[in-house]
């Protein structure tokens, strides 16, 4: 019996419905030949995307429970879908399959939102409240330019206003764009759940942030955008950083560089310090001690180097003086030698003269002037 009655789909029109106050619903779910007594807690009540009425046609899954004082069975209903929203899904998962299949989920496309956003679009209706969430949540945690391209969000219209909102802000100068509306049934989601708009998301070159209804509610639209967020008041939360962090982030910054610089400094500065400590004054002049000594000892050997160098430099030239002065004409003249001399020219060859030429014959002490009457040239 247990396992019969766990997890089970009931169909079924709703009646005798009752919205109590403590968030729960009671009601009957009949057909023409039965009824059966339902029940729905309220934390399986908050995620209804439709308002269950008296008269609907619903399939309910839950387990099958005994209320023990009367005896009566029940069905804990967990999830209540409204008749015709099965088909819905599956033509849904379908269409799902066929987009993961063309890669506009993959995760390699989706693109980084920036750190620090300057204009922001917004794909939403301009008289919602969903567009104030945004503004306010921006507004409080880092103000920028919110560009709003008005879309209708809901109706036959929606996904071809929605597809032309996004290839309109991507004309514009916008760091990121935030796709927007509040929560609703499966039927009010379907321009969300539509091709047109996954490729329009999937072909945007500037980051998108799907946030479509409530946390509950998965889209096509959220599974091809770059980003997903519950609601559009954490899509802004998730686009914008928060001032008062990012201003704690640069004080912590600030510090960590302060402190290191000076760390490195005071490393400095105990390294000098070590240095200093081992070098020993006494040492040093010690050693400058010994260098000047070098010095002078240097510069005498330098001295003494250079004027050898001189005296024997001057010893040599008063040498060869000696030897230029031996050959030089006047001493030659001083041995007895004479110098003929013909129209101011040395004769050194009998070539150079002919008979009845005048020649000069100089001497140590004087000059003779003569003619020549003959010559001989030596064989």
């Amino acid at each position: 019996m247990d396992l019969i009655n766990k997890n089970i789909w009931v169909k079924g029109e709703i009646s005798n419905l009752t919205n109590h106050s403590s968030g729960h619903k009671y009601f009957t779910l009949k057909d023409s030949r039965s009824q059966l007594n339902c029940v729905m807690f309220r934390n399986y009540c908050q995620n209804l995307g439709f308002k269950p009425e008296a008269g609907m046609k619903v399939l309910a899954f839950g387990n099958i429970d005994v209320y023990e004082v009367r005896g009566d069975y029940k069905l804990m209903v967990t999830l209540l879908r409204r008749k015709g929203v099965g088909e819905l899904h599956i033509a849904l998962e379908v269409l799902k399959r066929k987009l993961h299949s063309h890669g506009l989920f993959d995760i390699d496309h989706k693109q980084s939102l920036p750190q620090f956003p300057r204009r922001i679009g917004v794909v939403t209706s301009p008289t919602g409240a969903v567009l104030q969430d945004i503004i306010n949540v921006t507004r409080r945690r880092f103000p920028v330019d919110i560009l709003v391209s008005p879309t209708v969000v809901q109706g036959e219209k929606a996904q071809f206003s929605i597809v032309r909102s996004i290839e309109r802000l991507n004309t514009k100068e916008i760091d990121v764009i935030i796709l927007a509306r509040g929560g609703g049934s499966l039927e009010d989601l379907l321009p969300f759940n539509s091709e047109a708009v996954a490729r329009a998301i999937y072909r945007s070159s500037v980051p998108v942030v799907s946030a479509v209804g409530h946390e509950t509610d998965l889209t096509i639209a959220d599974l091809a955008a770059d980003v997903r967020a519950p609601t559009p008041s954490a899509a802004a939360e998730l686009v914008v950083p928060d001032k008062d962090e990012v201003l704690v982030r640069i004080q912590g910054d600030k510090l960590r560089l302060i402190t290191a610089i000076r760390n490195q400094i005071e490393s400095q500065i105990n390294h000098l310090s070590h240095l200093e400590n081992r070098i020993d004054a006494r040492r040093v002049i010690s050693m400058l001690d010994q260098y000047m000594l070098r010095v002078d000892e240097l510069t005498f050997r330098l001295k003494q180097t250079i004027n050898r160098d001189i005296e024997e430099n001057a010893n040599m030239l008063e040498s060869f003086m000696s030897r230029l002065n031996a050959i030089s004409p006047p001493n030659t003249l001083k041995r007895g030698y004479s110098i003929v001399l013909y129209n101011g020219e040395v004769v050194k060859s009998i070539k150079q003269i002919k008979k009845g030429d005048a020649l000069e014959i100089r001497m140590i002490d004087g000059r003779i002037f003569t003619k020549v009457n003959r010559k001989e040239e030596d064989v």
